[in-house]
């Protein structure tokens, strides 16, 4: 495998063709994102997964998305699911983000009651979206499930949202609004 080379014009070449994709996952971890903990109800219980692949998709009708791997122990179980709860995570939660980025099925130690599709929900989230699956499809070495939005909860009280960017966790501080 060739090293990585930085062309004049600070492009580094990159081969979808079984190359090397570090530089590739280096490129994707400079996009910070917010940082969500999905949630379901599986056939071995309450289950959880760390995820910063979530996306607003349409308001009529309300979708989201997001991406587990095909690789994840969780991925089965959450593409058969019937509904899932995504949380929006406050910079006060990077515990429970690093906890689900490991561990599925554990829930101690975390105060969480059962939604309305009986997904897992965490109190203090700065967002929740309860969804009904909506469809799932396969990309590569993700799926893509898509949600159809059925109950929101929103925290008003400004606080900051975690963020994940370069495989380091931060805050966002909004700025005052005039």
């Amino acid at each position: 495998m060739a090293p990585l080379v930085v062309m004049s014009d600070d492009l580094i070449p990159f081969s979808a063709d079984g190359g090397d994709t570090t530089a590739l996952r280096r490129a994707f971890g400079r996009f910070g994102t917010g940082v969500t903990v999905v949630t379901t109800q599986s056939a071995q219980g309450p289950l959880g997964m760390t995820a910063n692949s979530f996306a607003s998709v349409s308001l009529d009708p309300p979708l989201v998305l997001w991406s587990p791997a095909i690789s994840s122990k969780r991925h089965d179980s959450f593409t058969a699911a019937s509904s899932f709860c995504i949380h929006v995570l406050g910079a006060d939660q990077e515990a429970l983000a690093q906890h689900f980025a490991t561990q599925g099925h554990d829930f101690t130690g975390f105060d969480w009651t059962k939604g309305p599709g009986g997904a897992p929900s965490f109190p203090g989230s700065l967002a929740q979206f309860h969804c009904d699956t909506y469809a799932v499809h396969p990309a590569g070495d993700h799926s893509l499930i898509l949600g159809h939005v059925r109950h929101i909860a929103l925290r008003e009280d400004g606080a900051s949202g975690l963020m994940f960017d370069q495989g380091r966790y931060g805050q966002f501080t909004p700025r005052d609004q005039d």
